[in-house]
């Protein structure tokens, strides 16, 4: 018997069956990825091999900030800590303890500080270290190095309220941070300062009352020890995530970062817990007949 030709509808199916495993087959690299895939298309390999951030850094306009800050003013770690745990945040955003600040005031709490964090990324420089040199020599390649290699290019985002939090070369024995530079941001409106590491010129620091918090003393220059790796990215300090625009508070508790987008919900339980806590150890100190101080006012 005679092998009919299949209906016209079936052979169009066929067709287009074909047509879509061709297609298919296409649209494959040799790795077999998807060409429109993301990110493991070409494209997207490609992308990749750049680099690429994939955490969002938010931008607020300084109002925002300002406001936020009003919701902080006067709150304590551990209150901030409290109104973590409320929203959910047990034991997030507490930096280590060895994050301690490098000096304090008992009287009026001037090492105390709320800002908004800017971040700024230095790592360990893989040069080798800078040979002897003539004076003028190595002060040109002191210069040089710390405008090229390890400058500070966060300076331009310091506004009223910044809280500059630094992750550093933890073990290169470097003071990023020293009496005169801490002093030029806090200039333009830097409230305190945190790193992950090291700083120098601590006495002077403490003699000019610039809050500062940091892990423990670094002796030497910035060039030939670390390179400015990024700017108002996400970075880690103190074991915790660091974001731009996120809330840092720190007092002699220790340093705690409160997601931006949680501030107004921490802020809130955190001051009815402090107004509290006031109020109960004002009633104790009259009890005591001891004299109010800052810390119960």
């Amino acid at each position: 018997m005679a092998q009919r030709n299949p209906p016209a509808k079936t052979t169009l199916t066929l067709t287009l069956t074909t047509a879509l495993l061709l297609w298919a087959w296409a649209a494959l690299t040799p790795d077999g990825e998807k060409l429109g895939a993301q990110p493991t298309a070409r494209s997207g390999v490609e992308e990749l091999r750049r680099g690429r951030n994939f955490i969002e850094t938010k931008v607020y306009s300084e109002q925002e900030d300002q406001e936020t800050l009003g919701l902080f003013e006067d709150l304590r770690v551990a209150d901030v800590s409290d109104g973590m745990d409320k929203v959910g945040l047990a034991n997030v955003g507490l930096m280590s303890p060895e994050i301690r600040p490098a000096w304090t005031d008992v009287q009026q709490y001037k090492h105390r500080f709320i800002g908004i964090a800017v971040t700024a990324r230095y790592v360990p420089t893989n040069q080798p270290p800078a040979p002897p040199m003539e004076t003028d020599v190595f002060n040109r390649w002191v210069g040089s190095t710390y405008n090229e290699v390890t400058p500070e290019p966060f300076v331009p985002l310091i506004r009223t309220g910044t809280a500059l939090v630094f992750d550093d070369a933890l073990d290169s024995d470097v003071g990023s941070i020293g009496s005169n530079n801490i002093m030029g941001w806090q200039l333009r409106g830097c409230v305190g300062v945190v790193t992950n590491a090291t700083a120098r010129d601590l006495d002077e620091i403490a003699t000019q009352q610039n809050p500062l918090y940091l892990r423990r003393p670094g002796r030497g220059i910035r060039p030939g020890r670390n390179e400015i790796e990024s700017v108002n990215r996400p970075i880690v300090c103190g074991g915790v995530l660091v974001r731009p625009g996120d809330v840092i508070v720190a007092d002699g508790d220790g340093v705690i970062c409160v997601p931006r987008e949680k501030a107004r919900e921490v802020a809130e339980y955190a001051r009815a817990t402090m107004e509290g806590d006031k109020a109960g150890r004002r009633n104790l100190y009259q009890k005591l007949r001891l004299p109010e101080d800052a810390s119960v006012r």
